[in-house]
């Protein structure tokens, strides 16, 4: 039979179950609230590139539908409707599958919490439960967004700062050094240089990611005693020579920029770059302005052949002609000067990924990690991951039209069967066998889990000319990021087992070739 015991913790259960409740139900006001605002904020976030790409829309049809007849209008604006359905309807079926799975395996917790509550039979009651609800939004409504902004003090290039040094300028960019952050290391000036070239659409930072928690691209070589420069271009906004720039004037700058560093080092330089500045290099190294000063290309992530990146590609073939055109992203500066606006280009990445991108797919997507990272214990939030976000929220740059032209055509024209680049640069044809016939070694970078420059893109010279590939796992910015700390299985200074090697590695190999000396053994 029940004993004394027994019935005062029966009681005591009984009494406890008021204030239970009075906690959940107050939790879940505050849970509410908390929803609520983070939820605008995801509609928020994804709304305003869209009324940005409205109204330069809206600008340039204005004049477009009086030049076209009415039948046409009614054809492509008709074909304009069914796009828009379709990616409406993309996205709205990844955000109900999303919504769906989270509230059932949520409903599937509060049920047996709400019953252990009254009835007492062990496990989580619905106030522990309505009160971890609570900690996991505010974590991702209030401490995100404040981690997201206060990561900028150490994301990035900091040029005012100790570590970096002005070298050399043109009208439109800055030669950097960047100069070693590893206790005990220097330069070496007599190692071969590197010069490296950052994305024009999302900016430099994602080059200099977080170079305090070792990692950091151009840290990566610097910290080897490599002559690393960056070259960093100046600020759109202010600099009317990079609103009107063009690839020529990318490619007499970096010609220039060379010029210092062979003279400054007495080597040749190798010439890296990023994503979209991977295929600028190329477009350079092709023109032949070049010659004489580069003797080696590293390209990470970079589309060399954007009609291969089927993601995007697919996307802008399902756009009406009419539609599919630079004049419809773009807006004029205070300077009178038209530029490719950045938002609109963010837009239309998130477009391409809608099922992704959607604002309630993300919102619940991030629901889910916070709710993960909660229950592993893990406190605070991450320095990388605040660092992505911060990258893709305050890096977006608009860009010089001719400049962005070059990208659009490679997304749209493939390379010839003859090895020919879609675009030119002073008139002259850009062909792979240049890199052949002047004997440029070339190492190819790419990640194998990309959904913004798929493999077979960054992949297209290996049909024309001889090149060095490595693949790295993960997706389009891990080069920069996970695998540029030292202390990972793909750091960039290491050899890996398939034979590959990092682009450091790659760059003392061929000083070593240079010069005759081996640095793995003098390290």
């Amino acid at each position: 039979m029940p004993g004394a015991d027994d019935h005062e913790h029966g009681f005591k259960r009984i009494a406890d179950v008021p204030f239970k409740i009075t906690s959940a139900a107050m939790d879940s006001m505050v849970a509410v609230l908390l929803f609520a605002n983070g939820m605008a904020r995801a509609w928020q976030d994804f709304v305003t590139p869209f009324l940005t790409a409205s109204n330069s829309f809206a600008s340039k049809e204005e004049k477009a539908l009086q030049q076209n007849t009415p039948d046409k209008n009614l054809r492509d604006y008709n074909e304009l409707y069914h796009f828009n359905a379709q990616i409406s309807q993309t996205g709205a079926r990844a955000s109900i599958r999303q919504m769906n799975e989270y509230h059932r395996r949520e409903w599937n917790r509060f049920v047996p919490a709400l019953l252990n509550t009254f009835w007492g039979n062990g496990g989580e009651t619905v106030d522990v439960y309505m009160a971890e609800k609570v900690e996991i939004l505010r974590r991702l409504v209030v401490d995100y967004p404040d981690a997201i902004r206060d990561i900028g003090q150490e994301f990035g290039f900091h040029l005012d700062r100790a570590g970096y040094s002005l070298v050399a300028e043109t009208d439109r960019m800055g030669l950097y050094q960047v100069h070693p952050t590893k206790p005990g290391v220097k330069t070496d000036p007599s190692i071969k240089p590197i010069l490296v070239a950052h994305p024009y659409v999302l900016g430099s930072g994602i080059l200099a990611f977080l170079p305090t928690e070792d990692k950091s691209y151009v840290h990566a070589f610097a910290n080897q005693g490599i002559p690393t420069y960056a070259r960093i271009v100046k600020n759109i906004d202010e600099v009317e020579a990079v609103q009107v720039m063009t690839g020529e004037d990318d490619a007499r700058d970096t010609a220039h920029f060379c010029r210092v560093l062979k003279e400054r080092h007495g080597k040749p330089v190798t010439l890296n770059g990023f994503c979209q500045g991977g295929f600028i290099c190329l477009l350079n190294l092709l023109s032949g302005e070049l010659e004489g000063l580069v003797d080696a290309l590293i390209t990470c992530v970079a589309p060399m052949d954007g009609t291969r990146s089927r993601g995007l590609v697919d996307y802008l073939e399902h756009i009406t002609p009419r539609f599919r055109n630079l004049a419809y992203a773009t807006k004029v500066l205070p300077s009178g000067n038209e530029v490719v606006d950045g938002k609109v280009m963010s837009w239309v990445y998130k477009l391409k990924s809608i099922e992704r991108e959607a604002p309630i797919f993300t919102y619940y997507r991030d629901i889910n990690l916070f709710e993960t990272m909660l229950r592993k214990g893990i406190r605070g939030i991450g320095k990388t991951a605040a660092a992505i976000n911060h990258w893709l929220l305050y890096d977006r740059n608009d860009l010089p039209i001719a400049i962005t032209q070059l990208s659009f055509d490679s997304y749209t024209i493939p390379i010839s069967a003859d090895g020919d680049l879609p675009v030119r640069l002073f008139g002259r044809r850009l062909n792979f066998d240049y890199i052949r016939d002047k004997e440029i070694k070339f190492l190819i970078c790419y990640a194998a889990k990309d959904d913004l420059v798929d493999p077979p893109s960054a992949l297209a010279p290996l049909e024309f000319i001889e090149v060095e590939t490595t693949e790295f796992p993960k997706g389009h910015a891990a080069i920069a990021t996970s695998w540029s700390d030292p202390s990972t299985e793909f750091a960039l200074h290491k050899r890996f087992p398939d034979g590959s090697r990092g682009p450091v590695r790659f760059q003392l190999d061929l000083d070593e070739e240079l010069s005759g000396r081996n640095l793995s053994a003098e390290a």
